[in-house]
């Protein structure tokens, strides 16, 4: 006996902003739309919730006050998703958002352990089709940096990005958007 055919529904990011609004998605629930997949968000350690205070303090430093520094808030890159990354940097200040919000950020950081797969490859994908020019991984299991620059985005293939490299904590990285300010991949990790 043949299995039968499987169907996936697949949502758009005004879908999936339809169901928080009537109520489908509590505001408890902590999920985010990849890709059009509501993907449930795995419950914080806290290594991975001080790795975030860690991320906040230093981008805040490098920064300054004309970027934003988002933690977990929805960043609409198209149609189909809406990720909720650790961290966005966005050029101005909340109140530049208070009617939408980024639709594109300066700089992308996810704290990664047990989400490492999952931010390798479908946010991978989903800001580098957004082009956001810069996207790094802290990846606590390896204790490193995983730092992915310059999006590319080729007709019938997945986006990526042309650079990518790995940078351990010994190392200092200058974020593309303010290159004259550097960040020690040591001040990253918890």
């Amino acid at each position: 006996m043949a299995a039968p055919a499987v169907h996936t529904k697949r949502w758009t990011r005004r879908e999936y902003d339809r169901m928080a609004e009537v109520g489908l998605l509590s505001p408890d629930e902590r999920v985010e739309l990849l890709e059009g997949e509501i993907i449930a968000v795995t419950p914080q350690q806290s290594q991975h919730a001080a790795c975030i205070g860690l991320i906040d303090g230093a981008l805040r430093h490098a920064f300054g006050p004309s970027y934003w520094i988002r933690i977990q808030l929805p960043l609409i890159v198209d149609p189909d998703s809406e990720p909720e990354p650790d961290i966005a940097v966005v050029a101005g200040s909340p109140r530049d958002y208070v009617h939408d919000h980024p639709h594109t950020a300066v700089l992308v950081v996810e704290a990664a352990d047990s989400t490492l797969a999952k931010d390798r490859t479908y946010k991978t994908r989903i800001y580098a089709s957004a082009g956001i020019q810069e996207y790094w991984i802290v990846n606590l299991a390896e204790r490193c940096l995983e730092v992915y620059r310059d999006p590319v985005t080729s007709l019938g293939q997945a986006s990526s990005y042309r650079s990518s490299q790995k940078l351990v904590p010994s190392d200092r990285i200058a974020p593309v958007a303010v290159a004259t300010a550097t960040v020690a991949v040591a001040e990253l990790l918890p």
